[in-house]
């Protein structure tokens, strides 16, 4: 409990004293058993009241978060122009009244929910982009008083400040959705949506006292014809994509159906290549051995008979005369 309410229960209940204590001192005496010193007991308690009571009108505890208006019948424009600043003050009681405003940072939401902003139902802002489009934007406007412009503030619009960030937040939000078209406002483009309504709105509020601490677009909604189309259109879309990639993946079967043949060929080229090197190395190896039994057959005729003999079998019961004898002869039966 602040020390300016202790005063002020302490106040009240001296007063209480006072007219509890004339009460008993009028019944006292009424049955002429008058109270010893009742009449400054009850000034004492009297003053004490009243001191208790001018101090309880003129002490003022500020808090950490707030700043006091100070409204002075004394003052030659009828308030202080500076603002009270946080912990006990005082000020002229029965002449002067402080108003307290606070200076934390305070939320106003606009949405769609029945439950989410300020007002109850759907308290989303209606607007038209730049192609005739009509969308519902649910924002949140996060500021606080100017420290420096309570007494401003206070002037201008007392506790109905709130009602101007209303009011200015939902026509620069129109403003700004109708310079931009329906499919910005869902890209990157928001982003720019955005920066232009913090501008706007940082300096509508600073003109009235007000700090913009932070705007928050929450959401877009778009009516339902427009968001059937964009659903449609993201249909058409995918099975585009869909076909586009069938394609691609035939073309690249293709390809490698053409890269597999183109290989295939390139391997039997390689192979035949292969194999007429191979061939022409055994003529040439034959042609080599052919030239070399030539040779020896020229430097010895006698080879080639050899040659032969070697090659019948051994069963072949026959014999051979000499070079200069034409003939073959059976072999007689006995010889082994």
């Amino acid at each position: 409990m602040r020390i300016t309410d202790l005063i002020t229960v302490l106040s009240v209940i001296l007063w209480l004293a006072v007219v509890g204590f004339v009460i008993l001192s009028s019944v006292q005496a009424a049955r002429g058993q008058k109270i010893k010193n009742a009449r400054m007991i009850t000034i004492i308690l009297a003053v004490s009241a009243l001191l208790t009571t001018v101090l309880s009108a003129g002490l003022v505890f500020v808090e950490p978060e707030e700043r006091g208006v100070v409204i002075s019948a004394l003052a030659p424009k009828g308030y202080r122009e500076e603002a009270l600043q946080p912990g006990l003050r005082w000020v002229m009681p029965f002449v002067e009244r402080v108003e307290l405003y606070p200076i934390s940072r305070q939320a106003y939401t606009m949405s769609i929910a029945t439950n989410e902003g300020a007002i109850q139902g759907d308290d989303s802002i209606t607007a038209r982009t730049s192609d005739g489009q009509e969308i519902f934007v649910d924002a949140s406007v996060i500021y606080q008083i100017d420290p420096e412009k309570v007494v401003d503030v206070h002037i201008l619009w007392q506790n109905r400040y709130a009602d101007l960030v209303r009011a200015q937040a939902r026509g620069i939000i129109r403003d700004a959705v109708s310079q931009f078209g329906v499919e910005d406002v869902v890209t990157d483009k928001r982003f720019e949506l955005v920066d232009f309504i913090n501008q706007k709105m940082t300096a509508k509020l600073e003109e009235n006292g007000l700090i913009l601490v932070d705007f928050v677009l929450r959401n877009i909604t778009f009516s339902d014809e427009y968001a059937a189309s964009v659903e449609q259109k993201q249909i058409a879309e995918q099975q585009a994509k869909q076909a586009a990639f069938v394609v691609e993946q035939r073309k690249q079967e293709a390809q490698q159906a053409v890269e597999t043949s183109k290989g295939e060929a390139e391997a039997a080229v390689i192979a035949a290549e292969g194999n007429a090197k191979a061939r022409m190395i055994e003529a040439q190896a034959e042609a080599d051995a052919l030239k070399l039994i030539q040779e020896a057959i020229a430097n010895n005729p006698e080879l080639l008979t050899y040659q032969y003999i070697t090659k019948l079998a051994p069963n072949i019961n026959t014999m051979l005369l000499p070079s200069e004898s034409p003939f073959v002869f059976q072999l007689p039966q006995n010889v082994q």
